[in-house]
């Protein structure tokens, strides 16, 4: 017996639209929000990695050696269901925020290691032969280099923490899987409400991933993105024409 296209969608999904709005608005949350940490963690563990001394070098190691081998549905229950038995509460969005960061933070540590090992060491001996100090020579000179060459990995795992955003379903974080989960326990259509919810997904994921596909294509083409930096190269062409 074959299911036809109006037996398979019967779902009322106009009376969850709301629902499923604010679950999506909750998953872009979680999602750039645990970003946003997870890269400062990230950079700040790839700088102790790269630090002369093992003291510094070592946590940074066993920390990223540590949360890349643990599952994170693992780390989202210790989060949650574990730290109230040492007496530390975290709501539901503070603690699958900080889930996705302790588990994202290890993997773009090695990512922005490898870039910023990745610059030659001369350009940081001539910054510091013009005068430049350490940290100025860092910010302006290494730094914007190997975020362009972190770019491609980071691109990827940002795509793949939005995905991840699913598992907080297990601790009802209100996010899209679990309205979804919700929807299905009411309407007993697991199916079609699933493949909505990954079409959903798919909608929001591939459009991301492209941008930042367009985005990592035009860094790497030299186009300038700010306007000031387009103003300067304007200025400098028509002075390089003036001289011809």
């Amino acid at each position: 017996m074959s299911l036809s296209p109006a037996d398979m969608f019967q779902v009322p999904w106009g009376d969850y639209a709301f629902n499923l709005g604010g679950g999506l608005l909750r998953t872009l949350a979680y999602a750039i929000t645990s970003f946003a940490g997870a890269v400062l963690v990230g950079l700040g563990l790839a700088l102790m990695r790269l630090n002369r001394l093992l003291i510094v070098r070592l946590p940074a190691a066993l920390y990223t050696e540590i949360f890349k081998n643990i599952p994170l549905l693992a780390i989202i229950f210790v989060t949650y269901f574990g730290l109230p038995s040492l007496g530390i509460r975290l709501d539901v969005f503070s603690a699958g925020v900080l889930s996705l960061v302790l588990f994202y933070a290890a993997y773009l540590s090695e990512t922005f290691r490898a870039a910023i090992a990745g610059i030659h060491a001369g350009q940081s001996e001539a910054a510091q032969a013009l005068g430049l100090g350490r940290v100025t020579t860092f910010a302006r000179v290494v730094l914007p280099q190997a975020l362009r060459l972190a770019l491609p990995g980071t691109n990827t795992m940002f795509v793949d923490l939005l995905k991840s955003t699913s598992l907080l379903v297990t601790i009802s974080a209100m996010e899209l899987m679990t309205q979804a989960q919700l929807v299905a326990s009411e309407t007993f259509r697991a199916l079609e409400v699933y493949l909505v919810i990954a079409a959903i997904y798919f909608a929001v994921c591939y459009p991301v991933s492209q941008c930042l596909l367009w985005l990592e294509r035009t860094i790497e083409a030299g186009v300038p993105l700010s306007l000031g930096r387009r103003r300067r190269l304007k200025l400098a062409k028509a002075l390089l024409a003036g001289r011809t």
